[in-house]
């Protein structure tokens, strides 16, 4: 399943998205040797295989997902069980020796056309192989609507959650896209999407790194 996907090269526009500065005590600079990133598994009804993508920034702060089929949408000629669309991809994160990182920042965009009186809920979690799954953190988009969203997740360098160092853990990513109708008409379609068809809408995780204690 996971070979339906394209592992992506390094993505020019994530250069611009730099990690907050300075550093904290602790957090080191990016590692100077390239990171990969392979697809584990990939299961859900908004990312089928083949229709995801995954990218590691030329300057190792930041890999993106980008998504070409996922859309949820309710009301009109719409299939009943597409209201809900999700994904749970499971990364496997190879870091240079001596490093580890953890997620600081998760920037989820895509469209939305919401009708009067319907809503949207976008939700995510992430979270290591073997550690507790975060809380979902929820985002609402209510109508009337008809344009791009985004939307932020933050986590304080004080509270960062950092992979083990010298075992590898995969790194779990679980959405989620929820449309309904509220009070609009039944006969108007809303949908929501995090996808993208020429690659611009895409989510980005931004990564903290710190140096591993030496054995």
């Amino acid at each position: 399943m996971a070979s339906g996907l394209l592992l992506g090269g390094a993505v020019a526009a994530l250069v611009t998205a730099a990690m907050p500065a300075p550093h904290p005590g602790g957090i080191a600079d990016p590692p100077p040797d390239k990171i990969v990133i392979d697809v584990a598994t990939v299961n859900g009804s908004g990312c089928r295989p083949g229709s995801a993508a995954v990218a590691v920034s030329e300057d190792n702060t930041a890999f993106t997902v980008t998504y070409s089929e996922y859309l949820a949408q309710v009301g009109g000629n719409s299939d009943p069980t597409a209201f809900r669309k999700n994904c749970q991809l499971s990364l496997i994160v190879h870091v240079p020796q001596g490093f580890t990182y953890a997620i600081a920042q998760a920037d989820y965009r895509g469209f939305a056309s919401l009708q009067s009186g319907a809503n949207a809920v976008q939700r995510s979690s992430y979270y290591f192989q073997g550690s507790s799954q975060t809380v979902f953190k929820n985002h609402t988009f209510n109508g009337a609507l008809n344009d791009n969203w985004q939307a932020t997740d933050i986590t304080d360098w004080a509270n960062l959650v950092y992979a083990p160092c010298g075992v590898q853990r995969n790194f779990n990513i679980n959405t989620e896209l929820r449309v309904n109708a509220g009070s609009s008409s039944p006969s108007k379609v809303s949908f929501m999407t995090m996808d993208s068809t020429d690659g611009d809408i895409n989510t980005v995780y931004h990564m903290a790194w710190k140096e591993c204690p030496a054995k």
